[in-house]
């Protein structure tokens, strides 16, 4: 038994891939120009600096500092540069992206130096109880803003390419 046309849809079977990536890259690039927006005008804003390390990174991310802390979501796990797109908030400036989305709790704060510090008034201080601060969260509230749509988005991508394939496209 023969069937007729198995090398087009072969063809067209092998070329769903690019097509593919491409749709799919965009639609990532489009959620997360659309998320950082959210997050950037949900973060509290006091300098700045919080709100200008918001950013996405196609590929894998790493922060230009290791002592950074910072908050972020990855569209998925296959390690593939092109359909992973991390979401990031926190840099060297703004090493405290996850206390301001999370809050801290109480706290001791110890000096480095040994002896304590001196204080304006001449006093020597070996430690300060720090209240905590409440969460102010920014980041998280933007992905489930945007999840379900970035969500449709790529469903979307899928069969546009799926359907320019089969078309000859």
């Amino acid at each position: 038994m023969k069937f007729a046309g198995v090398n087009k849809l072969k063809r067209k079977l092998r070329a769903l891939p690019a097509i593919a990536r491409e749709e799919i890259h965009g639609a990532l690039q489009q959620s997360a120009v659309e998320m950082v927006e959210a997050a950037r005008n949900f973060a509290p804003v006091k300098s700045g600096d919080l709100r200008n390390s918001i950013g996405y990174t196609f590929g894998k991310y790493s922060p230009e500092n290791s002592n950074v802390r910072g908050v972020g979501v990855a569209a998925n796990k296959l390690n593939d540069p092109d359909l992973t797109v991390t979401i990031h908030a926190g840099d060297a400036k703004a090493f405290y992206a996850a206390f301001v989305e999370f809050g801290t709790a109480a706290h001791t704060i110890k000096p480095k130096r040994p002896g304590g510090l001196l204080n304006i008034f001449g006093r020597t201080i070996t430690k300060v109880e720090h209240p905590g601060a409440a969460a102010r969260p920014f980041f998280f509230p933007a992905w489930r803003l945007v999840k379900k749509k970035a969500k449709g988005r790529i469903s979307r991508a899928t069969n546009k390419a799926a359907k320019k394939v089969a078309a000859g496209g």
